[in-house]
């Protein structure tokens, strides 16, 4: 009894708290966790560069593949944390049973069609990028393991968006904190071979990296199995209900459509801007890095602010998922508005941690200047997106992906790259930016007739 009151008040929390310290709350452990998902990105390729060119060259070939991985397992996670908080606002526990227990049943699918694909695709996909035999055989190596043992990648994301979407927050943070530290411990001990484990290259990299996903979902069982957090997930809820998966694909799909973006857009401009000058190409490169660690902060609002959303959605409390917009957008913009501050004045200082010289200094700083233009802009189309993934509109949220990070931004930079140079490229950021929020804007007044428009006058 004293279990199931505990579970009805982590709940209400999401009902009855005060919006900001409740937004807070939530988003700070997802920023933090980020962050450390961040900084093993950052030392992974550390360790592996001291194996030289080839092996960091075929670490980076296995990554489009690799990205795909996490893109399906994010997409299906986000798709299963829309449905779930929302179940659990209109108070229908059973069908919040069922979508956490489907979504781990099509999970399990999804790992045995990357087993296959490994198999199928790795070596067909990885020879059209290289004909150099050690890099190809290293490649090839890296890959098999992250594609074809990806179980562990596909289910901690599944867990970690199923704590999401009731609310667990610190959970996912310290869960998703400990698979990236044990990445990090193993790292060096299977790669260079420490400890009385053998010297394995670029191999232990992939193998370190598959022992801290698994490690990470198994901790999430552990943890599950010790206290429940809100959701049943046990085969009696296993039961094929299509308006179910559906719902869950209908957000699963566009979500991961969306995190692919990025790779297509970074090809399309390199192919641009090749054509002009390899610092350009250098310079795109240092803005991506650059654009993870100021998005990043944005992102942990739109994950802490989804299962609020989603739940006062389904309870039909308006004025709440109004006001949490509202808060979100105001939290996102304030970030923003750093960024484009350090962008803006201090670029030399930011361009120097990369090592510039004069030449990528230069490129650099006007870069990054015209590009920050469009960043205050962005918190309207990074909210928004988060917004319609919480109540289960993943069309409208690749619309405003989309016109963000794609299709104005590839056609415009070319046409104006004609006239003006790489400056053009970088204008076409801001102009993506400012067009994907006023879209963005509209689509919202069409939701539900305007009800969650947060900047309707008198209210």
């Amino acid at each position: 009894m004293a279990a199931e009151i505990k579970k009805e008040e982590d709940h209400n929390k999401m009902g009855t708290k005060d919006i900001f310290p409740l937004l807070m709350g939530m988003s700070l452990p997802m920023m933090l966790s980020m962050l450390v998902q961040s900084l093993y990105n950052i030392v992974d390729s550390i360790y592996v560069s001291r194996l030289g060119t080839q092996a960091l060259t075929a670490v980076s070939l296995a990554y489009p593949l690799q990205n795909i991985v996490v893109s399906v397992a994010v997409g299906i996670g986000v798709g299963i944390s829309s449905v779930l908080s929302i179940s659990l606002g209109e108070k229908n526990q059973q069908r919040a049973n069922q979508a956490a227990t489907m979504g781990i049943l099509l999970t399990g699918i999804h790992c045995i069609l990357f087993v296959i694909a490994g198999i199928l695709i790795t070596k067909p996909f990885l020879s059209l990028f290289t004909q150099e035999e050690a890099v190809f055989a290293q490649a090839c190596d890296y890959t098999y393991i992250v594609l074809c043992v990806s179980f562990g990648a596909l289910l901690q994301v599944a867990m970690e968006k199923i704590y999401q979407g009731v609310g667990a927050m610190k959970t996912t943070m310290f869960l998703l904190g400990a698979g990236c530290i044990i990445n990090i411990i193993l790292d060096p001990i299977l790669i260079f071979g420490m400890f009385g484990f053998p010297e394995m290259g670029v191999k232990g990299a992939a193998v370190a990296t598959v022992i801290g996903q698994i490690s990470a979902f198994l901790l999430y069982i552990i943890v599950y199995l010790k206290k429940n957090p809100g959701v049943v997930i046990h085969p009696k809820y296993i039961r094929f209900d299509r308006k179910l998966i559906k719902q869950i694909y209908a957000v699963g799909i566009p979500s991961s459509l969306m995190m692919t973006m990025p790779s297509i857009l970074v090809g399309g401009l390199n192919g641009i801007l090749a054509g002009m000058s390899e610092v350009y190409v250098a310079v795109l490169g240092i803005y991506f890095k650059l654009q993870t660690f100021i998005y990043m902060p944005a992102n942990g609002i739109v994950q802490g602010m989804r299962p609020i959303i989603g739940y006062n959605y389904g309870a039909g409390k308006i004025k709440r998922v109004k006001t949490t917009i509202r808060y979100s957008l105001f939290a996102a913009a304030v970030l923003m508005l750093i960024g484009t501050i350090l962008s803006l004045g201090f670029p030399k200082m930011i361009l120097g941690m990369f090592q510039a010289d004069a030449e990528l200094l230069s490129a650099g700083t006007l870069a990054l200047r015209l590009i920050s233009l469009g960043f205050l802009v962005s918190s309207v189309g990074i909210i928004a997106c988060g917004v319609f993934e919480a109540v289960g509109k993943g069309i409208q949220s690749l619309i405003i992906s989309l016109l963000r990070q794609l299709v104005i931004i590839l056609p415009l930079g070319f046409a104006l790259s004609g006239f003006i140079g790489a400056a053009g490229i970088w204008i076409s950021f801001p102009a993506a930016e400012l067009l994907a929020a006023v879209v963005a804007c509209i689509l919202m007044k069409k939701l539900d007739g305007g009800t969650y428009f947060p900047f309707r006058k008198g209210e």
